[in-house]
Formats: C-alpha cells, sequence, structure tokens
C-alpha cells in the first residue's frame, strides 16, 4: 500500500475518532444541563395560566421577568388569589417570585363597574380587534387543540368560531375560552370537528 495514502487514511480515521467523542461528550454536556427558558416565554406561560385560571382571569394581574425573577403586580380580592397566583407563577425556569399583588375587598365591584362602561378590567377600552386577538392568544398552546385551525371574528362582542377542531373536547375548550376576555357578549359556533 503507497505510504502516502496510508497516512491519509490513519489521519481521516483519527478525525473520525476525534469527532465522535465531542459529539458524545456534547451529548453528554446537553444532556447534562438545563435549557434556560427566555423570560418571555416564562411571562407569557405565566400571563397564560393566570389568564386561564377560574378564580384568577377576572383581574388585571401584571407579570414582569426579569432573568428568572418575576414580579407580580395588580390587585386582586383576597389573600387566597394572591397565593393561588404566586403558585401559578411557579414554573420550571422561574428563579424567584416577587408577590406585589394588592389585596382589596372591593376589586369584584371596581371590575364590574369598568365592564359596565365598556372597559377592559387593566380600565383601557375594549374592542373588537383587542378580543379577537385575545381569543387567539388563549387557543395558542392549549393542549386541547392541538391541531385545529380555528379563525375567530369579532364583531360588537359577538366571536364567532369558525374551522376545524381534532375533538368534541377541543370544541368545548375553545367555546370555553373564547368566553375569557372582557367585552364578550356571545359565542356562535360554526366549527366542525376533524373526522379522521
Amino acid at each position: 500500500m503507497n505510504p502516502v495514502l496510508k497516512r491519509s487514511s490513519g489521519v481521516r480515521l483519527s478525525f473520525l475518532i476525534a469527532g465522535m467523542l465531542l459529539f458524545a461528550a456534547g451529548t453528554r454536556i446537553a444532556l447534562g444541563a438545563q435549557v434556560k427558558v427566555s423570560d418571555d416565554a416564562l411571562r407569557d406561560r405565566i400571563e397564560h395560566r393566570l389568564q386561564t385560571d377560574a378564580g384568577l382571569r377576572r383581574y388585571d394581574i401584571r407579570v414582569k421577568v426579569d432573568n428568572g425573577d418575576v414580579t407580580l403586580r395588580g390587585t386582586v380580592a383576597n389573600g387566597d388569589q394572591k397565593k393561588e397566583a404566586e403558585t401559578l407563577a411557579k414554573l420550571a425556569g422561574v428563579d424567584d417570585i416577587d408577590n406585589k399583588l394588592d389585596v382589596d375587598k372591593d376589586a369584584d365591584q371596581v371590575l364590574a363597574n369598568r365592564a359596565g362602561k365598556g372597559l377592559r378590567r387593566s380600565g383601557e377600552a375594549v374592542t373588537d380587534s383587542w378580543v379577537t386577538s385575545k381569543v387567539r392568544w388563549l387557543f395558542m398552546g392549549d393542549p386541547a387543540l392541538d391541531g385545529s385551525k380555528i379563525d375567530v371574528d369579532t364583531k360588537r362582542g359577538v366571536v364567532t368560531l369558525d374551522g376545524r377542531v381534532a375533538t368534541e373536547e377541543g370544541r368545548a375548550r375553545a367555546n370555553e375560552l373564547a368566553t375569557y376576555p372582557d367585552g364578550v357578549l356571545k359565542v356562535v359556533d360554526k366549527m366542525k370537528v376533524n373526522k379522521d
């Protein structure tokens, strides 16, 4: 065998073995390390949990995340709700929670007064485009809606859902979530369930 060819094959084999060792070492490092969740992703997940929770969704709870540290602000009606909000904010990737929620026994009355004036819980005006965006946001990432394609349209507080859902459970969940945003007066269901 040609000595140059022999040496060339040996070099290639050495590079191949070195590459395999580096890949194996990198895989071990990656498997042992936790992936850091971005602050935006944490905020979005916490807000979604708060805004789909039966006892807390009516309150204006603002979430700030800075390098894994969460701050909750806003007003709730009682101490149990304040504790529940903190519990819902505890996710993988959260380092610390600063619960600055105020407790005001009149919070529900304040929210009712705002709703009566056509305002969102935050005090801003309710618009059809805001409702549509909020419903779409609530649908994103909900496991019951996996495999669904739902069109959302809002006119004068009436939300119309059209398109396809994967299951009857998904259809029920979409109808439920569509009632959550401030200003929704009615939900019209025109969705079809996929028949596989």
